[in-house]
């Protein structure tokens, strides 16, 4: 059980959320008050001044968990507590030697009186314990979050740039070609930056929606190069299904930049399945028959991967083989 999955319990359970949050924190001094003060109530037989037991507890109680934790026990200071649990026995001991609030003919039971002294010191060490812990461990969680985030964001910065440079290099070369086709390439071009723009700035987006701009994307590429075939392949439940934006570009552009084959047509196919709440996706991409093929991606498939460790730790399985004639990356994610 991963972290996130702890604090998402740890929020989700009414006690812990009782015990540390400090909008209930009234409820819960109530709450120890008047018990208190009813277990007191009801023990007049065996007690003559309630009142000042009750005042004694409820300062004992106070005291060790507003000062003598947070001055001793939070700063790892052991023997300075246990050295100012012994000064309160013993102060007990002789007050109680004096002043016996309980019933005179029975007489004041010292071993008895510390047992509960010491319960009472332990049950509010441990609630101001159990109460920092919980708060640090929120802390750190929202820490892990904020930096998750930012570079989540830092990721995808880093992956705009790269695509847009591959498309504006593309328009140029048809500009000199084809003025016609480049006026059309510089038109998607435009609904691409619209969906990186907008769409993309969301944290999830529908994976229909993704397709759609992965094959505007390939039939830019196929209107610069005339041997290029495309091939994309849906199947199962994919309406209504979200992803996190731009999850897939990175494997197609490197799927495009290393299969231009100038001698031999090239491809890429891509594959889309939906099937008990887990995304199947593939991508294959013929590799030229003459010259040397960087395969690694560079930094676009390098961030996909950063990203994907990122936002799905324990549910993505990535597979990539490199083999002599084609390219593919085989990505199963748990939705």
């Amino acid at each position: 059980m991963n972290d996130f999955t702890n604090q998402r319990l740890i929020n989700e359970n009414a006690l812990f959320r009782f015990l540390t949050s400090s909008r209930l924190r009234v409820y819960r001094h109530s709450i120890f008050i008047i018990f208190l003060g009813v277990v007191l109530y009801n023990s007049t037989t065996v007690i003559d001044n309630p009142i000042v037991i009750f005042a004694y507890f409820i300062l004992l109680f106070y005291i060790n968990m507003y000062v003598l934790v947070p001055k001793f026990l939070f700063r790892n200071k052991n023997i300075s507590y246990c050295l100012s649990v012994i000064g309160i026995l013993l102060v007990v001991a002789v007050c109680g030697y004096f002043f016996n609030p309980f019933n005179k003919n029975n007489g004041l039971n010292i071993p008895l009186f510390s047992f509960l002294t010491i319960l009472l010191l332990a049950a509010s060490s441990s609630i101001k314990l159990f109460q920092k812990g919980m708060k640090d461990r929120q802390l750190i969680y929202e820490l892990e979050q904020s930096k998750t985030n930012a570079e989540l964001e830092q990721l995808k910065n880093q992956i705009n740039p790269h695509f847009l440079f591959n498309m504006l290099n593309n328009a140029n070369v048809l500009t000199k070609k084809d003025p016609e086709k480049a006026s059309q390439v510089l038109m998607k071009l435009s609904d691409l930056l619209r969906y990186q723009l907008y769409d993309s700035a969301r944290d999830k987006v529908l994976l229909t929606s993704d397709i759609r701009f992965l094959e505007d994307f390939l039939n830019l590429e196929k209107v610069r190069r005339d041997s290029f075939d495309i091939l994309i392949s849906k199947e199962g439940n994919l309406s209504g299904v979200q992803i996190p934006p731009l999850l897939f570009i990175s494997f197609v552009e490197n799927a495009v930049k290393h299969n231009n084959d100038a001698t031999n047509s090239s491809y890429v196919h891509l594959y889309f399945d939906v099937r008990n709440d887990v995304l199947f996706f593939k991508c294959i991409n013929s590799k030229p028959v003459v010259g040397s093929v960087n395969s690694t991606g560079g930094l676009g498939l390098m961030n996909v991967k950063r990203r994907l460790a990122l936002l799905f730790p324990e549910t993505h399985q990535l597979i990539i083989e490199d083999g002599p004639e084609n390219y593919c990356v085989t990505l199963t994610i748990s939705l």
